[in-house]
């Protein structure tokens, strides 16, 4: 939820079900991560200025807050996003929440955040949009700052196990190609960011199973089931890249789908983190 007009966003930003998801999903990303929210190295101190972009419900910046508050170290926050539709309703008084784009940021935020933090935009930023993106994050970094994307990979399907999920990826990779969406930002965004003067470029990933059969409380099938129902309105808008023809068509084939990954021990998916320094 990245464009001033919303139109490159692939998912919906509007529905407590996709707000459901994503705060699911965040739990996932955190365990993966060995339940840290933040890789950066970066060394807050009370009162700096955080900036979260792509905001959606909060949930990150709220357990941030929480983590920082809990070691007495108050942070200055703001949480951005181009739709308010998920925004909390309640924050602490030193968490900002406002409709801003990461593509136009406000000139008086120039070098004022220690940290900037942003989170599975895969499906928002077309590619020439990140080079824009990535502009504005070094201008509002303060030297000495950190920026941390956490993405998925898009570019290689490992949750192809069967003929029905190997459509669904004909399908992605199809939007995929004509949004102009960057499958594989792990490796195309770090030599872009070296070129823009960031320094410390650094790279994890993990992989996690798709499969419910993993025993922490999460339905991981059920997750990864509803993140492909929330893509059905651009896939169908894209008529369905030549592989589905209609709304039931779609959510047959998901439902086929979600078959074979629970049946699976093999489906997983991929997320990284990507971290780099603006030069003190």
């Amino acid at each position: 939820m990245i464009n001033s007009s919303g139109s490159h966003y692939a998912l919906p930003s509007n529905s407590s079900r996709e707000t459901g998801r994503l705060n699911l999903q965040h739990r996932l990303i955190i365990k993966a991560f060995d339940n840290k929210l933040l890789l950066a190295p970066v060394d807050l101190k009370p009162k700096d200025r955080v900036l979260e972009s792509g905001a959606g419900s909060g949930i990150w910046v709220l357990e941030f807050w929480k983590e920082y508050s809990e070691r007495n170290i108050p942070l200055d926050i703001e949480c951005i996003d181009i739709s308010k539709d998920q925004f909390p309703s309640e924050v602490p008084s030193d968490i900002h929440f406002s409709l801003c784009s990461i593509l136009d940021v406000p000139l008086e935020w120039s070098d004022s955040f220690a940290l900037v933090h942003q989170r599975l935009l895969v499906a928002a930023l077309p590619r020439p949009l990140w080079h824009k993106a990535l502009a504005q994050i070094y201008r509002v970094l303060k030297p000495g700052g950190w920026v941390e994307f956490v993405e998925s990979h898009a570019k290689v399907r490992k949750f192809v196990v069967g003929p029905q999920s190997k459509k669904l990826s004909l399908i992605s990779d199809r939007m995929f190609d004509e949004k102009d969406y960057v499958g594989d930002t792990e490796v195309y965004l770090p030599p872009v960011m070296r070129e823009m003067g960031f320094v410390d470029v650094h790279c994890e990933g993990r992989d996690i199973p798709i499969n419910r059969s993993i025993d922490d409380g999460l339905d991981r099938v059920q997750i990864w089931y509803d993140l492909w129902k929330g893509f059905k309105g651009s896939i169908l808008a894209g008529g369905g890249y030549g592989i589905v023809s209609s709304e039931e068509e779609y959510e047959a084939l998901l439902l086929d789908c979600r078959d074979e990954w629970v049946k699976s021990t093999e489906a997983y998916t991929t997320y990284w983190t990507i971290i780099a320094k603006k030069p003190s």
